[in-house]
């Protein structure tokens, strides 16, 4: 007779325990065992607790291989479900065995767990019973993630105008943050309106600027109040002092219906200068982009109200791209498409699985209820925007033609827009921090369970894994520099650093501002009612105030940017993996040097913002979620 001593440990959230029957079969090498009932039916398996039991075998197993879980019903009770964390087996001879599972088990079903000692399938070429259990378990995700492909294609109160601008500040008065409220004291200023496209949220815009465009003919007489009388645009050009801000994506995009009245959209021009203070200001703004008699270039020196309605024309036109692109589709669904894939074509027990999973927590709830509420019809952007749900899912077309590689990498982001030495730039040196931390973490799991190139490239599971995300994701272009094919360890390791980034910092730094800097409304209107000026020297606050958004899409707005903001009460930072997936201690000692290394990077940004007017705390890693799940 052998005795098997196996634990079982129940997730220690609310509702995670079960009153069902759950019984378990051991399959070892040498033989399978009988089905054995755990002896909790009915007096469930409690939340948080570790339960033991004893199973006799009228032979030894050897190496047990899996197990199965049967979930059954107890009486007359209902279906109840339960979340299983992770089971282990000690053997005769006192061998400990790992199953990880950290899901839910509904239904009345068997689910087969595999040793959580993570293997490639060319590991189990020999082992029919593992490769078997990989095809079953990855056929029933394939079904059921079918139906969730990523289809880009498809994605589609009071009225009257605010009297002033002190106004606004009976909106969410009870709601304040230190940042918030500096945005509405400076909001106006020309240095934090250029501040905002390094550190704000959408840092992804400003590049440097070569030549001037030729669509947006700024002269040295229109800008020399600002650069001064002893220099000129070429010699600050050729000094790599001029920036550009272009938002020609949006042009042609017509303007959303709100409560009955047209809304507007513009395609701006924004020239900045860095200053001599290191400074990031506005040179001149064309508020589209055809140049001529009614498209005017407006400029600091104009008129208080002109200068500061085409600024606000900027900044709308940042929210819509902000919304659509930065954030929506460069995180969210970008996100939603390595999460998906990685559930259809890496088995549970694959170590690329355990490695990526926690960064995919709650990404498919929270963009099924951003579908329902935020971009389906009638949803927030319907109701609040100038884009629209049309508008966002024609912007989001444009730009997948234009999506590359290099874009969401951000080493070779920033370097494409040379925006590498920018001083006071926290975003790209928090972000680079992190992206390092990032690297070399993946770059120890890859190398324990990838010993050469050619590992690499005869795992099928992997190559099926990035075929996927580049049919779905990227849409088979290869003009967007995404790997179709992964030969090498340098590619893998680079691949996964940018989907853990992706799915974690650059969401963090694109969606936690939020209400930071949109909660003042004239600082980022989500629309505008009239068409841009065609003419300068007329704009008056009257004027200004009438073109804003109205009370009630103003109040809406707010409510929305709130809740976009706010980290799930659950939240678990960059680098916490409360779920054992990894049972092997050198993964295990790579998670701990990357916990060791992110918790090095946040003393850094404390220790940096203490000196700063305005703390940039958006990549600290202390407040970056481990995956889109908000």
């Amino acid at each position: 007779m052998a005795l098997y001593k196996v634990k079982v440990t129940t997730g220690s959230f609310l509702l995670s325990g079960t009153c069902d029957c759950i019984s378990v079969t051991l399959v070892g090498l040498q033989a399978q065992g009988t089905k054995s009932a755990l002896d909790k039916c009915g007096t469930a398996l409690l939340p948080g607790a570790t339960d033991v039991y004893n199973i006799h075998e009228k032979h030894d197993l050897g190496d047990i291989q899996l197990i199965r879980l049967h979930k059954e019903p107890f009486s007359f009770f209902p279906e109840d479900s339960w979340f299983c964390s992770q089971v282990t087996v000690e053997s005769p001879t006192g061998k400990i065995y790992h199953f990880p599972c950290y899901r839910w088990i509904e239904g009345y079903i068997t689910v087969e767990l595999p040793e959580g000692t993570a293997t490639l399938a060319s590991a189990d070429v020999h082992n029919p019973l593992l490769l078997k259990q990989r095809e079953n378990e990855l056929k029933e995700r394939r079904e059921t993630y079918k139906v969730l492909e990523i289809k880009l294609k498809g994605f589609f109160g009071r009225q009257e105008s605010w009297k002033s601008f002190e106004d606004l500040r009976k909106v969410f008065w009870t709601h304040k943050t230190a940042t918030s409220e500096y945005v509405s004291q400076h909001w106006k200023e020309d240095a934090f309106f250029g501040y905002q496209f390094l550190n704000g949220v959408d840092p992804m815009m400003i590049r440097k600027c070569n030549k001037i465009p030729d669509n947006f003919p700024v002269t040295d007489s229109m800008v020399a109040s600002i650069l001064g009388p002893k220099t000129n645009l070429t010699a600050e050009l050729e000094r790599g002092k001029i920036f550009l801000v272009d938002y020609k994506i949006l042009e042609g995009i017509p303007g959303n219906i709100l409560n009955g009245h047209n809304q507007y959209l513009a395609a701006p021009l924004c020239l900045l200068y860095l200053s001599p203070k290191d400074e990031m200001i506005p040179l001149a703004i064309q508020i589209n982009q055809t140049p001529g008699p009614g498209n005017p270039i407006f400029l600091p020196s104009d008129n208080e109200w002109d200068w500061l309605l085409a600024k606000m024309w900027v900044r709308s036109s940042n929210f819509s791209t902000h919304q659509a692109l930065t954030h929506f589709l460069r995180t969210h669904v970008f996100a939603e498409v390595f999460c998906i894939a990685t559930l259809r074509q890496l088995p549970m027990s694959h170590p690329l699985y355990k490695l990526l999973i926690p960064h995919h927590r709650y990404t498919l709830q929270i963009n099924a209820l951003a579908r329902e509420s935020l971009i389906g019809p009638g949803g927030s952007f319907d109701q609040n925007t100038a884009i629209g749900v049309a508008g966002l899912a024609e912007v989001i077309s444009r730009d997948m033609q234009s999506v590359t590689y290099t874009s969401i990498c951000i080493p070779d982001n920033l370097k494409s827009r040379e925006v590498e030495s920018l001083p006071n730039f926290y975003y790209r040196d928090d972000g680079l921090k992190i992206w390092s931390a990032i690297n070399s973490y993946v770059s120890g799991i890859v190398d324990f369970y990838y010993k050469s190139d050619e590992s690499i490239q005869k795992d099928q599971e992997l190559q099926a894994w990035v075929r996927e995300i580049f049919k779905e994701g990227f849409l088979e272009r290869e003009s967007s520099g995404v790997p179709s094919y992964l030969q090498t360890r340098p590619e893998l390791i680079k691949y996964l650093t940018m989907i853990i980034f992706t799915s974690s910092a650059q969401h963090a730094a694109v969606n936690s501002g939020q209400f930071d800097f949109l909660a003042w409304m004239p600082n980022s209107p989500s629309s505008m009612r009239q068409p841009p000026p065609k003419t300068k020297g007329r704009a008056t606050l009257e004027s200004v105030l009438e073109i804003l958004p109205e009370v009630g899409t103003t109040a809406s707005s707010m409510v929305t940017v709130r809740l976009l903001s706010t980290e799930p009460g659950d939240m678990r930072p960059l680098g916490t993996f409360p779920d054992e997936l990894f049972t092997e201690e050198e993964p295990k000692r790579c998670i701990k040097a990357f916990q060791e290394r992110l918790s090095q990077i946040s003393a850094e940004i404390e220790s940096r913002n203490k000196s700063l007017p305005l703390k940039y705390t958006y990549l600290n890693p202390k407040v970056v979620e481990n995956s889109v799940s908000i």
